[in-house]
């Protein structure tokens, strides 16, 4: 695909999110998203042919920046406790922000899939799982970070951060009190 077709992608995906974002995952349609994006059924269809495609190239993107992102800080030799209290900031100003979470198409895009060892939503979680562990690794090694359980500290991070921002989109939480307490022992464990 060219450059025009790769900005094209880019464009549905931009547009697609801010549905998925407003309305969930099941309450989008492609008919929104070609008003979303100005694009004909056939533009639209000529690159993605669900709205479920369009979700998973999202939840792909934003991994694979994400592990880019951290793997780059970590090769230039950055402080870990540095990286450790960005990626910290972002979790818990992304429980924070109601307005702009994904925690409901989450669920619903993954709920409606069947539980397996193919599962896209375990794929996730073992890719988020193994770049918070490198970081956890890379912690340790440069004698920033305790000697803890990687996994077991990975798994309360990840179950507690999607926890809140699922329970947050369907009951009122005292969020600010709950990210914050959270990501501060969360780092008590790490952080030397």
């Amino acid at each position: 695909m060219g450059q025009k077709g790769e900005a094209t992608k880019t464009a549905i995906r931009k547009a697609s999110l801010l549905l998925f974002v407003q309305k969930g995952f099941k309450d989008v349609t492609m008919k929104d998203i070609c008003e979303a994006a100005g694009l004909s059924r056939g533009g639209l269809y000529m690159h993605y042919g669900s709205t479920g495609q369009i979700f998973a190239d999202i939840i792909d993107e934003w991994m694979e920046d994400l592990e880019n992102e951290v793997t780059g800080k970590m090769e230039k030799g950055l402080s870990a406790t540095f990286l450790l209290d960005e990626l910290l900031e972002r979790y818990q100003s992304e429980m924070l922000d109601r307005s702009g979470s994904l925690g409901l198409a989450f669920y619903e895009y993954y709920s409606g899939m069947p539980l397996s060892d193919d599962n896209a939503m375990l794929k996730q979680y073992h890719r988020s799982k193994a770049s918070l562990c490198s970081l956890i690794a890379y912690g340790i090694d440069k004698g920033e970070f305790k000697q803890v359980n990687k996994e077991a500290v990975v798994d309360l991070l990840l179950f507690s951060y999607q926890g809140v921002r699922m329970l947050s989109s369907i009951m009122p939480l005292d969020d600010d009190n709950i990210s914050k307490g959270m990501i501060r022992e969360i780092r008590a464990m790490l952080v030397k």
